[in-house]
């Protein structure tokens, strides 16, 4: 399959690709090769006896310009098999090329099975001894080992093997022999200890006191309606000061606090064109276009502009969100407000300056069992279904420290041209992220260097975005491939980059757009309607700064009767055609559902 392939190619150090005379290869493996990273690759091509010397010279022309077209490697070697004379030439050749490993390969060890055992040794897990040449570093029996779709488990010991590729030596040479046994095994805990008694916070010291007293923005110069809380993270309009503060009546009783859930507005004046529309549309496919056709509003000039409901109050419906003066600069506190399953995670301080020295050290680090030897590895507690697969060969992979544990892992892909699906945040996707494969459901947002990221609803179809979802923690820099799997088992390619990081600091902010419209206009200021659609929201989000498409700020000055209308000041002169709209952000978290494939 499409998997075992991508597997084998990772351990390869050669890939020969052997061709007949259709020289076709499936588009999905030839994307994902080069997606994942191909070491050196040689060419041979069968099915030229039959021609004649003219016919043989312009045939080998164009597949060796086809090939080098399509594999985009200039150094790759292409031989033509045409008699037994020709074999001894390709054979040097394949012995003697160019070293060019995956890149995530060259600081761990990882082997190719020539042989695997299993015996059970309880109800639905044994051992299994797989046996084959330990490549890439050396390997030890404290360390983990991953066997992809398998997850990761203890070694109980490495013995030496017979080389069935080395001349015949003394016979104690070809005894096996114990290498290395387990002695300190590691953890295979993935998640973090949950304390609950952790949730409580001491009192705190006078100091932080006199601090928090001196930062604390005073009660009395707050207007009517804000809490002290509020004005932590909304600002106040002393830049629009020329006018007297008008005095906001309390707010009365609030309505029904009950929450509906989020939706995008449907509403559109244009219809599907004409030639599109077919009556014998399935119910899938209608579905389909559905989502493609909200997908396309989602992208417009206001993607996340969102009509206020009528039914619940703006302060409940909006109350997880905040306003920001500037989302690049306003400060955020990365630790405010984390969910329940950031209890479970592990954060590495330093990431990069962490992930420099475990790549060192697991290069320089010396361990019994050499790479290049011919052994048999002991895997404990394997479950009894991998004796049902029906691969020719088997993976492993070892882990470097704390490579085991969870984390929020940070994806930087680009979409594939191919690729038309359209995917949501949050929905189930395949993730391959370097050796290891999963079930994720990763949030997306963009790729800058911002300290707060906008998430994006839907995956991007042009330029480099990022998705975040939980996953184990990896150190190697690895190329990142997803896919959608459907419910047959097949797979579609979604998009394919590299790791960026693993920061669970790192801070995803979705945006709403609420938008007014203004009624009637004087000068700077102007009476703005359908934004709100009560006083007491009006009285809420007053700290708020306001904008409109067209580039002016300001702030609401005070409500107007108790339908929504609103006296909003801005900094200058505005139009009548203009929108006034009040972005409100809230900071969203991936869905934890990892689960290996």
């Amino acid at each position: 399959g499409l998997f075992e392939d991508l597997d084998l190619v990772k351990c390869a150090d050669l890939v020969v690709m052997v061709w007949d005379d259709s020289l076709e290869l499936d588009p999905l493996l030839k994307t994902c090769l080069y997606a994942q990273g191909v070491p050196a690759m040689q060419h041979v091509i069968l099915g030229q006896s039959n021609l004649s010397d003219r016919d043989k010279i312009k045939r080998k022309k164009n597949v060796s310009e086809m090939l080098v077209a399509n594999f985009n490697d200039k150094d790759q070697k292409v031989h033509f098999l045409e008699s037994e004379s020709d074999i001894p030439t390709a054979l040097w050749n394949l012995a003697n090329f160019k070293d060019h490993r995956v890149s995530f390969t060259r600081h761990r060890a990882y082997m190719i099975t020539s042989s695997v055992d299993f015996m059970p040794t309880s109800e639905g897990h044994g051992t299994l001894k797989a046996t084959g040449y330990v490549r890439g570093t050396h390997l030890d029996a404290n360390d983990l080992i991953h066997i992809p779709g398998f997850g990761h488990h203890r070694i109980q010991s490495i013995t030496s093997n017979h080389d069935p590729c080395r001349k015949m030596g003394n016979t104690m040479e070809e005894e096996q022999q114990m290498l290395s046994e387990q002695t300190t095994p590691a953890t295979l805990d993935m998640e973090s200890p949950v304390d609950e008694m952790e949730e409580e916070q001491t009192w705190p010291t006078e100091e932080e006191l006199l601090e928090a007293e001196e930062n604390l923005i005073s009660v009395k110069s707050l207007r009517k309606g804000i809490s002290s809380y509020q004005s932590v993270w909304m600002f106040s309009d002393e830049e629009y000061s020329d006018e007297s503060e008008t005095e906001i009546l309390e707010p009365d009783e609030s309505e029904s606090e009950s929450e509906d859930e989020e939706f995008v507005d449907a509403e559109t004046e244009s219809t599907a064109p004409t030639e599109d529309y077919d009556v014998n549309f399935a119910d899938e496919v209608e579905a389909e276009e559905l989502r493609k056709f909200r997908e396309a509003r989602e992208h417009e000039a206001f993607p996340d502009e969102m009509d206020t409901p009528l039914d619940t109050p703006a302060r409940v419906r909006f109350q997880k969100y905040r306003g920001l003066k500037s989302f690049r600069t306003s400060p955020w506190d990365d630790k405010e407000n984390l969910p329940r399953d950031y209890a479970r995670i592990w954060h590495v301080r330093n990431f990069r300056n962490i992930r420099k020295f475990m790549l060192k050290t697991a290069v320089k680090e010396e361990k019994v069992v050499k790479k290049g030897m011919y052994v048999t590895v002991c895997v404990e507690n394997v479950p009894v279904e991998i004796t049902h697969s029906n691969r020719s060969a088997l993976t492993l992979f070892s882990l470097l420290p704390n490579e085991q544990k969870m984390s929020v892992q940070h994806v930087a892909v680009t979409r594939h041209a191919a690729s038309d699906l359209i995917v949501k945040s949050k929905e189930q996707i395949l993730a391959q992220v370097g050796f290891r494969r999963y079930l994720v459901n990763p949030v997306f947002s963009q790729h800058t260097r911002s300290n707060k990221h906008k998430m994006e609803r839907f995956m991007p179809n042009t330029g480099t975005f990022v998705a975040s979802f939980y996953a184990p923690i990896t150190y190697s820099t690895s190329p990142v491939i997803l896919f959608k799997k459907e419910a047959n088992g097949s797979v579609t390619l979604l998009a394919n980059g590299s790791l960026l990081s693993c920061d669970p600091d790192r801070i995803i902010c979705k945006r709403v757009v609420l938008s007014g419209h203004p009624f009637k206009i004087h000068k700077r200021h102007a009476v703005v309607r359908y934004m709100f659609h009560n006083r007491e929201d009006i009285a809420y989000f007053k700290a708020v700064e306001v904008k409109t498409k067209y580039g002016r700020r300001g702030h609401i000055r005070e409500a107007l009767g108790t339908h929504g209308h609103m006296k909003v000041g801005f900094d200058g002169p505005i139009q009548q055609n203009d929108t006034v709209i009040m972005p409100l952000y809230k900071r969203v978290f991936p869905k934890w559902n990892f689960q290996y494939s």
